[in-house]
């Protein structure tokens, strides 16, 4: 086990790969592939994508939707106006119009269900996938590529898992040299899709750390559906 701040935070990303990698052990291309209701988002040859902002270099996009922001990130945007964003700036992060943050914001009572759209694996290890690197380009690397057009993404899943662990390896590595400085920096990531310019790096590996988790745990459930709806 590592110790202060930085330890903690790779042993935590380091458990959370670990469970992932035997979870994900033996993934086909059909099950990667799979839709668990009719409309699931997931990647799709470039042209026959049916969501508005559906993004990727090459043959294959992601799925993505018109922007909003769902509810399970109100509790963000309310964090984002308590540390001192102005409205403009978080409607800028979210790609909204302020009028859509003043609403979340004056909302009160119990939260609304969260409506996000139905995903597949691909879908998933995607979007993660897309994130990370995005998130490392514009922490470690040049800062000026769009994170939208770093991932190749494939409908082979054992390609599409090696592409991830090593860029998964890749972050963590890089985050293993970070100083108690740097860690304490707002701004140190300028990934622009987010709070990351106006934000504790330390606050940044926090927030990675269970985008990691909870996407993994969902890839995970989606594999035990898949497999009850098997034939014995």
């Amino acid at each position: 086990m590592g110790t202060g701040r930085l330890g903690l935070l790779l042993d935590q990303f380091d458990t959370a790969r670990e469970r992932a990698q035997v979870r994900l052990t033996d993934l086909g291309d059909e099950e990667y592939l799979w839709e668990p209701v009719p409309g699931s988002w997931s990647i799709r040859r470039r042209g026959e994508a049916t969501t508005p902002r559906a993004y990727g270099p090459g043959d294959w996009v992601l799925d993505k939707g018109a922007p909003d922001i769902p509810a399970s990130e109100y509790a963000e945007v309310a964090r984002q106006a308590a540390a001192g964003m102005s409205v403009a700036k978080i409607a800028d992060d979210w790609s909204v119009g302020v009028e859509r943050v003043e609403e979340i914001l004056a909302r009160t009572g119990p939260p609304e269900p969260d409506r996000s759209a139905v995903t597949t694996i691909a879908w998933r290890l995607g979007h993660l996938h897309s994130g990370l690197v995005g998130r490392w380009e514009w922490t470690f690397g040049d800062r000026r590529r769009d994170p939208a057009q770093l991932v190749d993404f494939t409908p082979v899943a054992a390609v599409a898992l090696d592409r991830f662990w090593a860029d998964a390896d890749r972050w963590r590595d890089s985050v293993a040299e970070v100083t108690d400085e740097q860690l304490d920096t707002v701004g140190f990531s300028r990934y622009p899709y987010g709070s990351d310019p106006d934000d504790l790096f330390v606050d940044v590996l926090q927030d990675t750390n269970l985008e990691v988790i909870h996407h993994m745990a969902e890839i995970a459930l989606l594999r035990d559906l898949w497999q009850a709806g098997r034939p014995s």
